[in-house]
């Protein structure tokens, strides 16, 4: 039972309450976790309860669902195994031989397997510079292509994409706009209403936020045929979330928007620490002035630039590798979005064929005292240049 009116709460209220639902049966603030994986029939064979399989229809996904579309302005919302699994159905929901324009810059394990993915499924595809307007028209073949795929900003090198301009692109050419929205997350920016299609997120980083599970979100503008195809995929496929992952993941984007709004105001403060360093090549932010596409994400990420941005060592690689090895107080881990801060050599973990720079060194920024993580890393960077 929602009782948060969704037409006049803000997008924090609705998130902090998970739209105000409330158990009516024990009144429960809490949501109960609903672990059974099949459900009873009615003696005449009927399934009045709505349910019948935890694969096609589980009661723990009802309400991290409602919460992701409320706060997309959304349609409808799915809630999958892991990011991979929400992006791939999308792909997996295009016919042989339509055509995809993708990121150069991106999620480096999605931009893999769209390459293998299209090749033996008969679509083609081409990876365009999604910040040059001119270059994704390039890109498009109005008879073909069926998809564009943004994701902004764009791991690792924090490229902006003008959601509104390539979505204008996309539509005329007949195709979807779908977004990676995983790093701004709705606190800063709702794809759909810069005209999107798709939303997706790899829900183990900011919406879930505590680096305890493994999932992924789609949220959809409109409940169309294509929308039927990739909710069909998730049933037949199977790549559906635990439920008591979905508890987690709603339990962790009730504290979504403070966490993103301490991560953003640290990370523009250690952004601007970090330009003044000696040691430090480049910083790569949005939310520096002079970082292409800042005017662009001020105006389509309201309220911070995000929590995530990259350093570029001026003594080179093997520089950044000894920095990440001397912190103390950020850890060595791949992923991003947690409440601890997380520091990453991109190009060790990308292999050879990475388009990332080699001393380039990425950083989640949590909700740690900020001064904190300026002094370590600041340390870490002089011991690395000893």
């Amino acid at each position: 039972m929602a009782l948060v009116n969704k037409t006049n709460a803000k997008p924090a209220t609705l998130a902090a309450q998970a739209l105000g639902w409330v158990d009516e049966q024990t009144r429960a603030i809490a949501p109960p976790l609903h672990l059974s994986s099949t459900f009873l029939r009615d003696e005449d064979n009927l399934y009045r309860s709505g349910r019948n399989y935890a694969r096609g229809d589980n009661p723990a996904f009802d309400q991290p669902e409602a919460v992701l579309a409320a706060l997309e302005n959304g349609a409808d919302a799915l809630v999958f195994a892991s990011g991979m699994a929400a992006a791939t159905s999308v792909f997996q929901a295009l016919a042989p031989g339509d055509h995809v324009v993708a990121p150069k810059v991106m999620y480096w394990s999605l931009r893999n397997w769209i390459a293998g993915f299209a090749n033996t499924w008969g679509i083609g595809v081409d990876f365009a510079d999604m910040s040059d307007l001119d270059a994704v028209g390039r890109a498009m073949r109005p008879d073909r292509t069926k998809l564009v795929w943004i994701e902004t900003p764009g791991n690792p090198m924090w490229n902006i994409t003008d959601i509104a301009a390539v979505t204008e692109i996309a539509h005329t050419a007949g195709a979807r706009l779908a977004a990676d929205s995983t790093v701004a997350t709705p606190v800063l920016s709702r794809p759909i209403e810069y005209g999107a299609d798709l939303v997706m997120h790899s829900a183990t980083k900011y919406l879930n936020g505590h680096s305890d599970i493994v999932a992924g979100a789609l949220i959809t503008r409109a409940e169309d045929e294509f929308w039927g195809r990739i909710k069909n995929n998730r049933v037949q496929i199977g790549g559906i979330l635990g439920s008591f992952e979905s508890w987690l993941l709603l339990r962790g984007m009730r504290t979504l928007f403070p966490r993103v709004k301490t991560a953003c105001a640290a990370a523009q403060k250690l952004a601007e620490a970090m330009v003044q360093h000696p040691h430090v090549r480049e910083v790569l932010y949005p939310g520096l002035p002079d970082f292409p596409g800042h005017d662009i994400a001020a105006r389509q990420m309201g309220g911070g630039f995000g929590g995530m941005l990259s350093i570029r060592v001026r003594a080179g690689e093997a520089a950044a590798i000894a920095t990440a090895a001397k912190v103390q107080i950020w850890k060595r881990a791949t992923s991003l979005g947690g409440v601890e801060s997380l520091i990453e050599h991109r190009a060790s973990i990308e292999g050879p064929d990475t388009p990332c720079p080699p001393d380039l060194l990425r950083l989640s920024v949590g909700i740690e005292d900020v001064d904190d993580l300026i002094s370590d890393l600041s340390a870490a960077l002089d011991a690395a240049h000893e």
